[in-house]
């Protein structure tokens, strides 16, 4: 198992606070290891771009026009109806283990174990690497304790890994200090300690690891739920959105949506954003960022694009995209008008657990071969 994200509830909860707006709890997604590269680009000044998002870097590539590419497939899924102002962070399928890039672990020059890493040899990797761990390397101890969180060539041990992960994090590898973190506050392979997971997560942030800066700021946030904690956690959420984390370009899209922790409320600041955290695939900030196109908040209204945006985090498996998608079919915005798709995306966002009245209304309003029709598309659609 790998530790990636901690729960986004406390920023939602405080940001809802502020709005003076209902919340929905939201199951924890499964983590993913972060091998995205640092983003290198000038910062956005519109819509996202209509290349093919990556899924793990920003695009660095030509200046955005608005319009998503709907042809790449989202990897992103939700599964249950999402309408709360912050909700969990979305995640991307985990990638190959040999884009793992192990300047993480702490290495300096590459080295036999590593170059056996990034071949896909991880039994060699692990041979190789536990001989210096056990010499006291802290880069192979690193490297000993992925493999094993990972099961990578050798049965996944957790408890093991963590012990790893220790060593390594008591000689301030970041890598580890984020991972054992992570472990004590789980408290499943390591007696759970909090006082200390939250001295290594801060570590790790102050080092610069992006993911422990977005954790480190979830925590600031669990200890102060108010203006005043979401203060300072948008410190380390600002840090790992300079990066391209999308997660953290997310949140602070929501914190100066709300002009919350001391910042202003700036739209155009949180539109450019959503748009860096939609091209990675975020649904929540896809839909997010649809719904502030075609109200023209933040900037230009473009009705074309925001229908995009919204298809796109529809077909990723986003409920209350797939709601609202229905009601742009129904009223033909950004697209040509066509009942029975609005039926059919609306059918499948009901079969998910979401129930709209209004649209259950335009449901029983459709003749019989409408609704025959739209639930042949239903059950064609992702």
């Amino acid at each position: 198992m790998r530790w990636s994200r901690l729960p986004f509830a406390a920023l939602a909860a405080a940001l809802t606070v502020q709005a003076a707006a209902g919340a929905e709890t939201v199951p924890v997604p499964q983590p993913r290891p972060d091998t995205s590269t640092p983003q290198t680009s000038k910062p956005d000044t519109g819509a996202p771009n209509t290349s093919a998002p990556s899924a793990g870097a920003p695009n660095a590539g030509a200046p955005d026009t608005g319009v998503p590419d709907t042809s790449a497939p989202n990897t992103t899924h939700i599964g249950k109806p999402i309408e709360t102002p912050l909700p969990q962070p979305a995640t991307l399928q985990p990638p190959s283990a040999d884009s793992v890039n192990p300047d993480r672990f702490g290495a300096k020059p590459p080295d036999a174990a590593y170059g056996a890493f990034q071949r896909g040899l991880y039994k060699t990797a692990y041979n190789l690497a536990m001989v210096r761990a056990k010499n006291g390397d802290p880069a192979a101890q690193t490297l000993v304790a992925e493999i094993l969180s990972r099961g990578l060539g050798v049965p996944l041990n957790d408890a093991e890994a963590a012990k790893w992960y220790g060593l390594a994090a008591e000689q301030g590898v970041p890598e580890a200090q984020f991972q054992y973190a992570l472990m004590l506050l789980d408290g499943r392979y390591v007696k759970k300690d909090v006082k200390e997971a939250y001295a290594l997560m801060q570590a790790a942030a102050e080092a610069g690891n992006r993911l422990a800066q977005f954790n480190f700021a979830q925590l600031l946030i669990q200890q102060d739920p108010g203006d005043a904690g979401i203060a300072k956690a948008a410190v380390y959420y600002e840090r790992a959105a300079s990066t391209g984390l999308a997660d953290a370009e997310y949140a602070m899209a929501q914190i100066y949506a709300n002009g919350a922790g001391g910042k202003p409320r700036d739209d155009a600041k949180a539109r450019i954003l959503l748009a860096r955290a939609a091209r990675q695939n975020y649904d929540t900030a896809q839909l997010d960022l649809a719904a502030w196109m075609i109200q023209g908040r933040g900037g230009e209204r473009d009705l074309k694009s925001g229908f995009a945006w919204m298809k796109r985090a529809a077909e990723g498996g986003n409920v209350a995209a797939q709601n609202r998608l229905a009601k742009l079919y129904m009223g033909g915005i950004g697209t040509d008008p066509d009942l029975i798709l609005a039926g059919a995306w609306y059918i499948v966002a009901r079969r998910a657990g979401l129930i709209d009245p209004e649209m259950d209304d335009f449901l029983q309003g459709l003749d019989d071969d409408q609704t025959k029709q739209a639930l042949q598309k239903a059950n064609r659609l992702p």
